[in-house]
């Protein structure tokens, strides 16, 4: 039996979203002969090349549709993208850097709008920042295209998502229905061209989608479709983030038109449930954690009698038949711990499953992605380490954890130390004080180049309020050792938390300002606060003042949660400001500026001192 693992466009350019790789290497540990696609970076191969350059500018030609005047200029110059396009990909795929100095040249590369707020880039690259500069502005090029089919061919297009509206929120199964049914634009038809070749190919008996964001939800219905129409036979199988968190109370039974198993959580256990099912070896009634129609209507299945594999027997992931030179490197700002999302082909790798603190009031604690906590020894994780250097020839890991455990951390460290294997990694932490500056530098000589952590409001109060377990010393304290020990740092913040006040608002982006100011984070980026079925706060929304708005009667999606806060503020009038003034001080700009001056409107004075930070870290506090 024959599997292809698919993931749709679009998740990330640089580096492939890893759960095909895990999923294809558990199958493959069972004896499953299994190929896998990236659908989404073979598209932008598609697009950002010569011949598809000039059918996409024919096509937009043809049309007579009204345009922008940014995207009537980028047709104007359509000559001069199609003379440098190949250029530019071999550049940005590593696979001819001698590119650098003609893209750096101001004459060479076509520029639109993309161009017109450009950073001083001797300021921002130096004098011997060649390549970085010329990756920087190559981003640019290649972004100045995506807005011309944003604009000309779809509204949908995206980098990293594809019609990300119809995913939303998504209560009725209607709206993505009825957009399934219309004609294709030219990017559609390129994406069913290139699933086509691989399925005539390949002739998979199943098909294997993950859909992991809202943003991949239409396209991965648009190849299922095609797949059902085409071939028949073929059984599909959906599962993957989105799914986990909106589907959990699917009762429409439309989406199986296109699919015939949706599986929850964990895939291991499911899908290979359903391929034993397939080979007559378990009868329906034995499946795991899956959604089917039977006589129209959905029905859950889970016999749990048989339990989830555990992380240690879950298999190293597995890269084969994925091209990483066709993976783009771009870099997006000029701040070397933000490029890391966006620059270099990072091996992707778990160690270990759930989240050991799941408490966040924010976060979804009830579902087994997070509540379900376990890890490998160090020996095995090292062993899967050693296998994906062998197979891709990288030695750049993310570690993609929930939160990775200090002493998972330690005991890696020394078992990398000891067997002598060089590697660069970064991961999620949680700013605890086990972050010891001794700590830190055992992990920054295993290979620990930066860390990433909630500093989420930057208040104790609502840090205590949503159980973070994280004070504002503390984590400064932290930052400090990581800092010392060469580690760069990102916060993720977060704003509009039920009862969050104009005062906490001011008073959290002053607490960011002098965690820049002190060189404790080099990078952080705000998200506002969103309710969700699966959280403390959706689950008991009283504890935190604020009701939940009962979202609209549907038989699909269901996840985010609009909210009243009564006791706090206008949050989303903040947003301009909290992120213009983030977007400078990664730039090394405005540490020094007031904080009120971020915003057009009158704010608070801050309340906290201009130099609560440092004191926190000398021990004053």
């Amino acid at each position: 039996m024959k599997i292809l693992l698919l993931t749709p466009p679009f998740t990330q350019l640089n580096t492939p979203y890893p759960a095909t790789l895990y999923l294809k290497g558990f199958l493959k540990s069972q004896g499953y002969e299994v190929l896998q696609i990236d659908l989404g970076i073979k598209l932008i191969n598609k697009i950002f090349s010569r011949e598809g350059f000039e059918e996409l500018f024919a096509a937009i030609n043809s049309t007579g549709k009204k345009i922008s005047k940014n995207s009537r200029h980028i047709l104007n110059n359509h000559a001069n993208y199609v003379q440098t396009i190949d250029q530019v990909m071999s550049f940005l795929q590593y696979r001819d850097n001698t590119q650098a100095s003609l893209i750096c040249n101001e004459t060479f590369l076509p520029r639109a709008s993309r161009f017109d707020s450009m950073p001083d880039l001797e300021w921002a690259f130096g004098n011997i920042g060649m390549n970085d500069k010329a990756r920087f502005l190559a981003t640019l090029y290649i972004e100045d295209v995506g807005d011309l089919i944003k604009d000309a061919v779809t509204p949908w297009f995206g980098f990293s998502r594809y019609a990300e509206s119809l995913g939303m929120s998504a209560h009725s199964f209607a709206p993505l229905s009825r957009a399934l049914k219309q004609p294709e634009n030219i990017i559609e038809v390129w994406l069913l061209e290139l699933l086509q070749n691989h399925i005539e190919q390949h002739r998979p008996a199943v098909v294997g989608i993950t859909i992991p964001f809202p943003g991949n939800l239409y396209a991965g219905l648009k190849c299922s479709q095609f797949i059902k129409k085409h071939f028949p036979r073929t059984k599909i199988v959906a599962g993957g983030g989105f799914v986990n968190t909106e589907l959990r109370d699917l009762s429409d039974p439309a989406i199986f038109d296109y699919v015939d198993f949706i599986t929850l959580d964990d895939g291991e256990r499911p899908f290979l449930s359903i391929l034993q099912h397939l080979q007559g070896k378990k009868k329906k009634e034995e499946l795991a954690r899956t959604f089917i129609r039977i006589d129209d209507e959905v029905r859950y299945i889970h016999d749990d009698q048989e339990p989830d594999f555990s992380h240690a027997e879950t298999g190293t992931p597995d890269y084969s038949d994925l091209r990483l030179d066709k993976y783009l490197s771009l870099i997006e700002i000029a701040n070397p711990m933000h490029r890391l999302w966006s620059d270099g082909c990072w091996n992707k790798l778990t160690l270990a499953h759930g989240c050991y603190w799941h408490k966040c009031s924010f976060c979804d604690t009830s579902l087994s992605y997070i509540k379900r906590f376990e890890s490998a020894p160090a020996s095995v994780l090292v062993d899967r380490i050693e296998q994906v250097i062998a197979q891709t020839g990288h030695r750049g890991f993310h570690f993609v954890d929930e939160a990775a455990p200090p002493a998972v951390l330690k005991a890696l460290a020394k078992e990398l130390l000891r067997r002598k294997i060089g590697i660069s990694w970064w991961t999620n932490i949680r700013f605890e004080n086990a972050f010891s500056e001794d700590l830190c530098k055992l992990l920054a000589a295993s290979g620990c180049i930066a860390a990433t952590g909630g500093l989420e409001t930057a208040s104790d109060r609502l840090l205590q309020l949503m159980n973070k377990g994280v004070t504002i010393r503390q984590a400064a304290g932290v930052c400090d050792n990581f800092g010392k020990a060469g580690i760069m740092v990102h916060a993720y913040l977060m704003y509009g938390f039920p009862t969050q006040t104009k005062q906490e608002t001011i008073d959290a982006l002053e607490i960011v300002r002098q965690f820049f100011s002190e060189g404790l984070i080099q990078s952080a980026f705000w998200h506002r606060f969103t309710a969700t079925v699966h959280s403390d706060v959706g689950k008991n929304p009283g504890k935190y003042s604020c009701t939940i708005v009962e979202p609209p009667v549907g038989r699909f999606a269901r996840n985010d949660l609009a909210h009243v806060d009564p006791v706090g503020c206008e949050h989303h009038i903040f947003a301009q400001g909290l992120n213009k003034a983030v977007y400078n001080f990664m730039h090394g700009i405005g540490t020094d500026m007031p904080i009120k001056d971020w915003f057009d409107f009158p704010v608070p004075a801050i309340s906290v001192k201009r130099n609560y930070v440092k004191q926190a870290t000398n021990g004053y506090l």
